[in-house]
């Protein structure tokens, strides 16, 4: 036991470490990340992630503490000290028409999220979450100043940057109500940086003046979470449990800056320093509007056996504004199947039939409405994928139990419609959880 103490001390202090580096720095490299809030980021761990993403309705999996943000009612169920921590990393494959393929990896924060119960049904839930995700990079070229003359050669580069990203702090309370209703809530701090960039640069004639344009959101305010579940007991290893959850409408405070300078190249065609600020706004004040977020599911467990399930989610993203100003995004909609099965958990001599086989599907209308490149109008993109896990439990003691948790998602986002980017991914998660009994008094004769 003492080892794999040891061993999840390390990723905790892994999992601070990268958390306090992902404020700044890009943790993807998607394009369609430069709308809205970036990459949004489900509150799901990856054992929640191998299922499809299903977990409305999910609490405790196999009678293993799990600790299940998205919908704070299941905290009622968590009876052990539970810690939970991991990391995750990212493949991206771009693909545009006319274009070479172009491929990407990140590497970032999972989640790190602790639960301790207060009483019998109760429990308290507090951690750090992604909450969404800036990265990307990009240029677009044109020739003779856009005039479309043959004899005018003169390149103008437009270059497109963005990093940074939202992290979500939360604590939460989740209760039982007459032992089948559950009933929970978050108060979490969304807080982090994004950053966008654009030069427009003319680097064929040596002083002319080039444009930088710099704007950057420090985001930090205040968002709530609700959540309700039903136990309906079957039998008692029979369960059918109906959960809704959702985000309140909100508005968080942001620290806007909008900085427009000048710059030259030398006839070497080295870039220079800013020799100008045209335009030099810092710290005006402004307000993110959130929107209404709601998820809707239903899972079926057989007790040590099998968990099935299904979510449904809806997000009024097109509420979303940032300073007053409509973003243009989308109505959300997405859909999640999955459920995980374990062979025999009790298996003195097959290790393999002791593990959690997981397997999930998720469709996502995501909140993305791009124009096209193309022509006029605009395109929702779309986005699919296939996720499977393993969860695979390691020896503990009387009353501590560890489990590392693997999630692999396949999945494609876009299209190649219109001139915009179809995305091939693969995303791996890394989880390691803690159930342990902690705060336990013991009595003596």
């Amino acid at each position: 036991m003492i080892k794999y103490t040891k061993l999840f001390i390390i990723v905790l202090l892994a999992v601070t470490a990268l958390q306090a580096k992902a404020q700044t720095t890009a943790n993807t490299s998607s394009p369609y990340s430069q709308y809205g809030l970036g990459d949004l980021t489900p509150m799901l761990l990856p054992q929640n992630k191998a299922m499809g993403g299903i977990a409305a309705g999910t609490n405790t999996i196999n009678r293993y503490m799990s600790i299940n943000p998205l919908n704070p009612a299941s905290y009622g169920t968590i009876s052990f000290t539970t810690i939970d921590a991991g990391l995750s990393m990212s493949s991206l494959s771009l693909s545009q028409t006319g274009q070479s393929t172009q491929k990407n990896s990140n590497f970032r924060l999972s989640h790190l999220a602790f639960a301790i119960p207060v009483s019998t049904g109760s429990a308290l839930s507090f951690g750090l979450l992604p909450y969404s995700q800036v990265g990307y990079n990009y240029t677009k070229t044109t020739k003779g100043f856009g005039t479309g003359s043959a004899v005018d050669t003169n390149t103008v580069n437009n270059i497109f940057t963005g990093e940074g990203g939202l992290t979500k702090a939360y604590l939460g309370y989740g209760f039982t109500i007459k032992r089948n209703l559950l009933l929970g809530f978050n108060v979490g701090y969304i807080f982090g940086d994004l950053k966008h960039f654009q030069q427009i640069e003319m680097p064929l004639l040596p002083g002319n003046l080039n444009t930088s344009v710099e704007r950057d959101n420090s985001v930090g305010g205040v968002s709530y979470d609700f959540g309700a579940q039903y136990i309906w007991d079957l039998s008692l290893t029979r369960h059918i449990v109906f959960g809704y959850s959702g985000s309140a409408k909100s508005q968080i405070n942001s620290k806007n800056s909008y900085i427009v300078s000048h710059y030259t190249f030398d006839a070497g065609g080295n870039r220079g320093v800013n020799i100008d600020s045209v335009i030099n706004q810092q710290n005006a004040s402004s307000k993110i509007q959130l929107p209404k977020i709601q998820h809707f599911g239903i899972s079926y467990q057989q007790d040590l056996k099998f968990l099935v399930g299904m979510d449904y989610s809806i997000g009024n993203w097109s509420d979303l504004s940032i300073g007053g100003v409509n973003q243009g995004m989308a109505n959300s909609s997405t859909f999640n199947i999955g459920g995980q099965y374990t062979p025999y958990i009790n298996s003195l001599h097959n290790y393999l039939a002791t593990l959690d086989y997981r397997l999930g599907l998720m469709l996502d209308n995501t909140y993305y409405n791009v124009p096209n490149p193309s022509g006029g109008g605009s395109t929702n993109i779309k986005s699919k994928a296939i996720t499977l896990g393993l969860g695979i439990p390691l020896r503990g003691a009387n009353t501590s139990f560890y489990k590392v948790n693997f999630t692999a998602e396949l999945g494609q986002r876009g299209t190649l419609n219109n001139g915009l980017v179809k995305e091939n991914y693969i995303n791996l998660h890394l989880g390691f959880t803690l159930n342990d009994k902690w705060f336990q008094r013991y009595k003596f004769d």
